[in-house]
Formats: structure tokens, C-alpha cells, sequence
């Protein structure tokens, strides 16, 4: 429900069963919510409702702002109305979906997945259906629960255009395990990508921190004084005329971060439009090999994933 005061909402206590699109929701936020997004003001006056869900209501022209169709990035005055016209309800429990999954690897703990380019892992703002999660209920039934309703299974996350290995834990026990090799940074990532130019020398390190881009949301930069400590290490596979293959392991895992230091460094990925290299209808970024001790067995696995045909035709013409 709302709070008193200055911030109030003519609305009665909601639940999921019973707000439909005939309903307005109308808050005035407080002074104090000066600074706040839009839509994590949303998640904290409608907490039944995820963040993603929020957010597509105001893409969707379902949220106005004194009148006005706001972002959900848009930064509160502490004076305005806000009202709300909540859309159809989606559940918030992915559902399973008859979708092929390439298996690479399994046994107790752990399922080890061949991810091809353009598969959303989990449902978020814009994506509900056709994710690998709605593969895996399908295929599995059953995964861990760490995540949530909407990320069961799931560990570690690749960008929707990047290709290769991730892995998902079968069990609670399983992806903690998982989960504590990652934050542990025993877990080590392999990843081939292509980028412009010519690298000069065969090995680099990078050891930038990585922030949102403070202008361009949905991009990460190098550029800033703040940010999380990263580090990618990379090594030249083959140079082409006028491109590098490269061999990147990194030893951190933040968001876009082989994308945004490959980048950093004057040799952006090939087919990345975000940090200036368009050309492609995916980035040539592929997650190849991933080695971690199985929960299940105590054991060392290496999972490897071949390098997908889009992405080796490239490399074909390119050497010719």
C-alpha cells in the first residue's frame, strides 16, 4: 500500500488476481523520492509485480507522468502524478516450451548448454517466451530454485548474441555449489572473438573497471573513475588483413566486459553495434570452453563448444 503523508495513492491493496486494465493506480511521490527511476519507484509501491513487468508497462504507454509517457529510466521530482493502467497479466512462473537445446554435457548437478546466438536466457522487459529457460522446464522439468520463478537453473548468464557453453544447476545444493565456484573465480571461461584491426602484440591484459555509461543506459564504459573491478587476459589465435581472432579469458564477469575492453582498446568485436562495430546480424563473440569442478562428482569438467557455422564461415573467408 502507499505511505501517508505527502505520498499517497488512491488505490485499494492490490494482488495479482484482481488488478486488471480496467483499474487506474494513481501515486504522488514524497520530496524524498526526488532522484529515484521511475521504475524502481514502481517496484517499491507495487512489490507483487516484478521489476521487468514494471518496466513493460511504461514502454507500453501504460504509465503516464503528469500526462506525459515517461521512460522507465526517468528520474522523479518528488511532485508529480503518476498513473498507472496496469496491462494483461502475464504469469510470473516461465512456462515451458517445446524449443530444441543442444546438449553438450550433464550428469547430477549440472547441465552444460550449447547456446546459439540470438536465445534470451531468461524472461525480462520485452522477452517472455522463446528464452532458454522455457527450453529448460521443457526439457528438464525440474531445476533449481536459487534464481527464482522466472531464472530456474540458471547460474551465470550470456549476452542474447553471444553464442556457446553455459552451464545450469539441477538442484539448490547444486547451483550453490556452482554459484560459490563463480564468485570464487575458480570457474574458468574461455571465449573466441573477432574484432577490427590489427592486434600487434600475441598477449594483453586488461584491467579496467567497468560502469553504466551514465548518458547511454544501456551501454558499459572504461571511462569512468568509478566502477567494478574487471579483468580480461587475450591471446592472438590469427591476425586477417584488416581483423584479429582472439583467445579471451576473463577473470571477472561484469556486464558487456569482453565487449567494452576489446573495445577499450581500439579493437571493438566484429558485428558489435553497441561499441561501434556494426555489420553483422550478431557479434562474433562465442563463449568456447568453460571448465569447473562438477557438484555432483567433485570432479574437474571442461565442456567445449565448436565454433558455430556462421561464425567459421567467417573465418574461412577471411583466410582465404
Amino acid at each position: 500500500m502507499a505511505r501517508d503523508g505527502n505520498n499517497s495513492a488512491s488505490y485499494h491493496p492490490l494482488n495479482i488476481s484482481s488488478m486488471s486494465e480496467s483499474i487506474l493506480v494513481t501515486f504522488n511521490p514524497a520530496p524524498s523520492d526526488a532522484g529515484k527511476r521511475l521504475d524502481l519507484y514502481l517496484l517499491e509501491m507495487l512489490p507483487a509485480y516484478s521489476r521487468a513487468r514494471l518496466q513493460d508497462w511504461v514502454k507500453s504507454g501504460n504509465v503516464s507522468v503528469d500526462g506525459r509517457t515517461p521512460k522507465p529510466s526517468y528520474s522523479l521530482r518528488g511532485t508529480e502524478t503518476i498513473v498507472v493502467t496496469p496491462l494483461e497479466l502475464r504469469p510470473l512462473r516461465a512456462e515451458a516450451e517445446d524449443i530444441p537445446l543442444d546438449v553438450l554435457y550433464e550428469d547430477a548437478s549440472v547441465i552444460a548448454i550449447n547456446k546459439p546466438a540470438g536465445m534470451v536466457v531468461h524472461a525480462g522487459a520485452g522477452n517472455h517466451t522463446g528464452t532458454l529457460v522455457n527450453a529448460l522446464i521443457h526439457r528438464f522439468q525440474q531445476l533449481s530454485t536459487v534464481g527464482g520463478d522466472l531464472r530456474p537453473g540458471i547460474v551465470h548468464r550470456l549476452d542474447r548474441y553471444t553464442s556457446g557453453v553455459i552451464l545450469v544447476a539441477r538442484d539448490d545444493a547444486s547451483h550453490r555449489h556452482l554459484a560459490a565456484q563463480f564468485s570464487g573465480r575458480s570457474v574458468k571461461k574461455i571465449y573466441h572473438a573477432l574484432v577490427h584491426g590489427v592486434m600487434k602484440s600475441d598477449t594483453g591484459h586488461i584491467e579496467k573497471p567497468i560502469a553504466r555509461d551514465p548518458v547511454h543506459r544501456t551501454k558499459m564504459t572504461t571511462k569512468l573513475a568509478s566502477g567494478r573491478h574487471a579483468v580480461s587476459d587475450y591471446r592472438v589465435l590469427q591476425r586477417f588483413e584488416k581483423h584479429t581472432l582472439v583467445e579471451v579469458k576473463i577473470g571477472t564477469g561484469r556486464t558487456h566486459q569482453i565487449r567494452v575492453h576489446l573495445s577499450s582498446t581500439g579493437h571493438p568485436v566484429v558485428g558489435d553495434s553497441l561499441y561501434g562495430a556494426p555489420g553483422l546480424p550478431r557479434f562474433f563473440l562465442h563463449a568456447r570452453r568453460i571448465t569447473f569442478q562438477s557438484p555432483a562428482t567433485g570432479e574437474d569438467v571442461t565442456v567445449e563448444s565448436p565454433l558455430p557455422p556462421e561464425l567459421d564461415d567467417i573465418i574461412s573467408r577471411l583466410a582465404c
